[in-house]
């Protein structure tokens, strides 16, 4: 079989088009996994960050704690546990909810991915927000600004643009983890991928189409940050005399 052969036949399937349907699987989960694990991660990392840098230890602490486990250990790992290891567990079986939430491939592999992805940007914002320069705040508090105020108006919108290259970085590899999600049974692109090798038996074509498909992702993500970094970070570019 040809590459061309092979576009005709199982290219749709790629992208998450299976008999002339729409179905979420191939790419499109794959593009799902990434966007909810991202925004779930980007959520929960804004208050954790501010914990990060506080300069209460009970606040920090288990902050730092949870960002070392989690950095300190594979997502692949991670997802294991969340997929197998927590369904085994008493309480979680006592529970019909928590039964039902971890029955779900797809739940498991959200939760481990925004777990994670939280871990790297719970410590890219806290970095970015120590970053600001102190005259800034100094500023704020000058013209009143109470502690609410100032972190929704001046801290964490300038943490946020200046993690911006970060994030790029971060969502490119949670795009790529997504590859491990097949193991809790989620038809992300490289189970198809997988499915596509066991019909035709052409290894390369198959799971070289699938590393085409995530370049091509990567490429268009990389592109709309630069896009971004240069709208939102004018303002750290050196001012020309």
């Amino acid at each position: 079989m040809t590459l061309m052969e092979l576009i005709r036949e199982y290219g749709l399937e790629y992208l998450g088009i299976v008999h002339g349907e729409w179905e979420l699987s191939g790419l499109s989960m794959t593009l799902w996994i990434m966007v909810l694990s991202l925004t779930f991660g980007m959520l929960l990392s804004i208050p954790l960050a501010i914990c990060r840098v506080s300069s209460c230890p009970w606040l920090r602490w288990p902050v730092q704690l949870y960002t070392y486990v989690l950095r300190g250990t594979p997502l692949y790992v991670q997802l294991l546990l969340v997929y197998t290891g927590f369904f085994s567990l008493g309480f979680v079986r006592e529970s019909d909810l928590l039964t039902e939430f971890f029955r779900s491939g797809f739940n498991c592999v959200i939760l481990a991915f925004s777990l994670n992805c939280c871990a790297y940007l719970t410590e890219v914002l806290a970095g970015s927000i120590k970053a600001i320069p102190a005259e800034e705040i100094e500023a704020a508090h000058a013209y009143g600004f109470s502690r609410f105020t100032l972190y929704t108006k001046i801290i964490l919108p300038s943490a946020l643009k200046r993690s911006l290259p970060y994030y790029s970085n971060e969502t490119i590899l949670i795009l790529h983890s997504t590859s491990i999600a097949f193991t809790a049974t989620v038809p992300e692109l490289l189970k198809v991928a997988r499915d596509v090798n066991s019909e035709t038996f052409t290894p390369f074509l198959s799971f070289g189409l699938a590393g085409v498909l995530y370049a091509l992702v990567a490429t268009l993500l990389v592109l709309l940050f630069r896009r971004w970094e240069k709208r939102y970070l004018v303002f750290l570019k050196p001012t020309s005399r």
